[in-house]
């Protein structure tokens, strides 16, 4: 019996911002041959292995409370993560100053986001240059999902929620982000089922627990009360149902069975 491959660590922001017909999410396209390659998902990506270098510099959330948000012993490393992955790709950066001012859009447009993103400049040594700390208190954590058993590559994801700072725009990398939108949940989720927009499950399934929401603040008490009632992993599990792909997510009928495939496999 061959072990599932182990996931890797990683974080996701959902960044929304407020519109007149509603809030919208930023979504980013993938480029082609990339995990999700093609497709529409929400900004993010791997906790590096020196991610702890980046902690001095975070303010607004402690290491330890951290930690007892996300369950685990290494905490900030998901925060710095998903901060800087944003960074790298949108040019939206969740940092302040040291008056606790907002950084502004400018950072967006500089060569140091080319050095941060091929690693040609160290995390930590950008916010150091720039005088910033990353705004730990500004994600909003608010579920957690890991790649189905049975997949050759995998991923243990925990999303955040943030607001687009005041000053800031979304400019897409042109390397491993391709496009950027921002929509309503419910804009997306139409794209999505009539097939304009490729997304992953777990990103068409977040857009539709954000679709009810009329305000950005509306969608921070929501991730609020999620944390406070405790957020269990989602993994899900694929299945055949007709000759066709069916996910199922725990509590599904038939979904311990479909998990435990991989073992047969």
């Amino acid at each position: 019996m061959t072990a599932p491959v182990t996931p890797r660590p990683s974080a996701t922001i959902v960044v929304a911002r407020d519109g007149a017909d509603g809030p919208e999410v930023l979504l980013v396209r993938r480029r082609a041959g990339d995990a999700f390659g093609d497709s529409y998902a929400f900004p993010g990506g791997v906790v590096d292995h020196d991610e702890s270098n980046a902690h001095i510099a975070c303010e607004g959330l402690s290491g330890e409370d951290a930690n007892e948000i996300l369950g685990v012993d290494n905490g900030l490393d998901y925060y710095s993560a998903g901060i800087r992955e944003l960074f790298e790709e949108t040019g939206i950066l969740l940092a302040r100053d040291a008056n606790g001012d907002w950084t502004t859009s400018d950072s967006a447009k500089s060569s140091e986001r080319q050095g941060v993103d091929k690693g040609e400049l160290a995390w930590p040594e950008f916010l150091r240059r720039r005088g910033l700390c990353m705004a730990g208190d500004a994600l909003h954590y608010f579920s957690f999902w890991e790649t189905p058993r049975i997949q050759p590559k995998r991923w243990q994801t925990r999303f955040f929620l943030a607001e687009l700072p005041p000053g800031q725009s979304a400019q897409h990398d042109g390397r491993e982000v391709t496009d950027s939108r921002w929509l309503r949940p419910a804009d997306a989720v139409a794209l999505g089922k009539s097939g304009d927009l490729d997304m992953p499950f777990p990103t068409m399934r977040t857009l539709r627990e954000l679709k009810p929401f009329d305000s950005v603040g509306a969608l921070m008490d929501w991730a609020a009360e999620r944390r406070l009632q405790g957020i269990s992993k989602i993994r899900p599990a694929m299945t055949r149902v007709d000759g066709k792909t069916k996910i199922l997510v725990p509590g599904d009928h038939g979904y311990k069975e479909a998990d435990e495939q991989w073992q047969t496999n």
